[in-house]
Parts: C-alpha cells; sequence; structure tokens
C-alpha cells in the first residue's frame, strides 16, 4: 500500500489554518463563487443545478443557499435567447452572479415530473425563478430556500 503524502500535507495545512481562522477553509471551497458573507449569516447548503430567470433562458451553475440569500454563479448558458434582466430585487454582478434576498420571497412551489424536479422562486414584485434538478430530489433545496 502506498501513501501520497502530498495530499496528507494538504489536509494537514487546512486543518491548522482552520485551527488559526474558521473562515479560510470555507473561502476554500466557495473560491469560484467570490462570497462575502453578511454578518449573521450563515451557509445552509450549495447545488450545481440549472436556473431558468422569468424573461426565459437557461443556465447551469452553483446555487449557495444561506439564512439570509440565495446566492447563483451561473457557469454556462443553455440557451440562445437566455436575457437576464436586473429587477428591484434581484443584483446581478459581472460574471453571471445572481442575489436574492430572502426577505424578497412571497413563496416558494416545488414542481415533480419524472425527469425535472423544480423549485420555484417567486418574488414579491410576481416574477418566477425556476431552479431545476433534474431527475434529483428538489426537497432538500426547496426546504433551505424556505427557511430562514
Amino acid at each position: 500500500m502506498t501513501t501520497d503524502y502530498r495530499e496528507q500535507t494538504t489536509v494537514t495545512c487546512l486543518v491548522l489554518v482552520l485551527l488559526a481562522d474558521p473562515d479560510f477553509l470555507y473561502t476554500i471551497k466557495s473560491s469560484n463563487m467570490n462570497i462575502t458573507l453578511l454578518p449573521g449569516e450563515q451557509k445552509i447548503d450549495t447545488w450545481t443545478i440549472l436556473y431558468q430567470p422569468p424573461k426565459g433562458g437557461k443556465f447551469n451553475g452553483k446555487l449557495l443557499v444561506t439564512n439570509q440569500r440565495l446566492l447563483y454563479d451561473a457557469k454556462f448558458d443553455y440557451s440562445a435567447k437566455g436575457i437576464l434582466e436586473e429587477f428591484a430585487f434581484i443584483k446581478w454582478g459581472s460574471e453571471g452572479f445572481l442575489e436574492i434576498n430572502k426577505a424578497d420571497i412571497q413563496a416558494v412551489e416545488v414542481e415533480k415530473s419524472f425527469l425535472a424536479k423544480k423549485c420555484i422562486v417567486i418574488l414579491k414584485d410576481g416574477s418566477r425563478h425556476t431552479f431545476n434538478y433534474g431527475a434529483m430530489n428538489i426537497d432538500k433545496c426547496a426546504a433551505a430556500i424556505q427557511s430562514k
């Protein structure tokens, strides 16, 4: 049996840094999203999921749900007509980054079919934002979105 000492060293370094700075490990895991948590904000979970904005389009990316916000980092546009607009309650970053404050969510609906499990987030302005998890179970994601 062989041991990969490089892997052990990396893990040991992360553990040592984690003991010195508890936010460091979270920063490494989320470095591709470049997010900063707000005061009192806590991460609930993340999902790689499709997002369908109200005006059309389909995007693949990562959804990070916290106790205060939904943060979506769009990696790839699956549609030819995907047009993204800014709304009063939503702001996009310069690289396809969506932020929805949980205080602006009016309702959360779940739709399930054989190959499409969807969580539809309805905002106070009436816009509907759909997160499609494909054939996977969407219940945990919907519960995280609904939690405060």
